[in-house]
């Protein structure tokens, strides 16, 4: 069987990641009898700088021929911080609709981990980050001077009238930014993290700030709750965002499937990568079950290290074993997260992780475990 998937290597050590990840994936391919026909799209900061182009209606229109891309990194320091990550990345999440940003916490047995007394087997749950709502949506803005004098009375205003007060103020400048829950957006990734709950036989904890920010989050409460009544058999919990945070460090065994909004998942996946052994084992999915989903690994494209060939490849090739487990090869799949593992274990490592092989080293190396799985 031939599986069609795009490839982006991106911006500095972008592209040298992939091509361990690529080299992996080809392997468990000629393990597990199926083939990767791979199509190379030049998206990024070269291009950029050369023709002005971030991603054109042309590639999104090819892209849209996948069912998976396999991403690398974004970003470069002679572009200004943004223009690319949401130009390219954010464009790519929302052009198609990959409402589920999946992010397993795992730690892999001989993988380091800051949290005293915890091992693989307290640290094992799955983030389900919603992906186009909250505070992402990009609905702001920053008013100053008397040009737009008249704006800040409004929003001044608008407060005092919120609060019951009746403040003047003297500000010069404003700024202020939407956090925008709707009801079918919340529904539809609560009810993923539901489903996947239930094929695991596990609970789900929802992740919020209600009780300061009743608005939004009061509707993200109410879909959960309407979604619980149909999956009678899932234990359910709901903690705030600032608890998950203690409780990720102090308790990790406690959580399964964990759903959060948009911004919340963007900052305790970051913590969740710190105890499963820091940034270079840290993968990521974007989902659309019935689209285009994106693979990649949530650190960024380091370009200090860029050609130098020592960027740890081990969150790449994870993101490669999510890929191919939506791509309905699974076993190939655990294969390959098993080599990670095993990778570990021999200190077949790169520097960050305490080894001195290099990116291609260790992709070359896993992908020789793979075979042999």
């Amino acid at each position: 069987m031939q599986h069609q998937v795009a490839a982006i290597g991106g911006d500095g050590i972008g592209p040298e990641i992939i091509a361990a990840g690529k080299e992996v994936l080809d392997a468990a391919g000629e393990r597990f009898g199926f083939d990767i026909a791979w199509t190379d799209f030049d998206v990024g900061a070269e291009r950029y700088l050369s023709t002005g182009e971030l991603l054109t209606e042309e590639d999104l229109r090819e892209l849209s021929k996948f069912r998976a891309i396999y991403f690398g990194a974004i970003g470069d320091e002679r572009v200004k911080p943004g223009i690319l990550e949401k130009g390219i990345l954010l464009a790519i999440r929302f052009h198609f609709d990959q409402f589920v940003n999946l992010r397993p916490i795992k730690l892999l047995e001989g993988a380091p981990t800051p949290l005293a007394n915890k091992g693989p087997e307290d640290v094992d749950f799955v983030v389900v980050r919603e992906n186009t709502e909250d505070f992402y949506v990009g609905i702001g803005s920053r008013f100053t001077g008397a040009r737009e004098q008249k704006t800040l009375e409004v929003v001044r205003d608008l407060y005092n009238i919120k609060f019951g007060l009746d403040v003047e103020t003297d500000a010069d400048e404003i700024a202020y930014q939407i956090g925008v829950v709707t009801r079918p957006g919340a529904e539809r990734v609560i009810r993923y993290a539901f489903d996947l709950a239930a094929a695991r036989e596990r609970k789900v904890t929802s992740v919020d700030k209600a009780n300061v920010l009743s608005d939004v989050y009061g509707l993200w409460r109410d879909v959960f709750n309407q979604v619980a009544t149909g999956y009678p058999d899932v234990a359910t919990e709901f903690t705030f965002v600032d608890a998950v945070t203690m409780w990720f460090v102090k308790n990790p065994e406690w959580f399964d499937v964990v759903v959060t909004p948009n911004m919340f998942g963007d900052i305790i996946t970051d913590l969740g990568a710190m105890i499963q052994g820091g940034l270079g084992l840290a993968p990521g999915g974007n989902i659309n079950p019935a689209g285009t989903s994106m693979f990649e690994p949530i650190h960024g494209s380091a370009p200090k290290y860029r050609g130098q060939d020592v960027a740890n490849p081990l969150a790449t090739i994870w993101a490669g074993s999510m890929l191919l487990d939506h791509i309905g090869e699974r076993e190939a799949a655990r294969a390959v997260l098993s080599a990670i593992e095993q990778s570990i274990l021999d200190g077949f490592v790169t520097r960050d992780m305490g080894g001195a092989k290099k990116t291609s080293e260790v992709g070359r190396y896993v992908a020789s475990l793979v075979k042999r799985a």
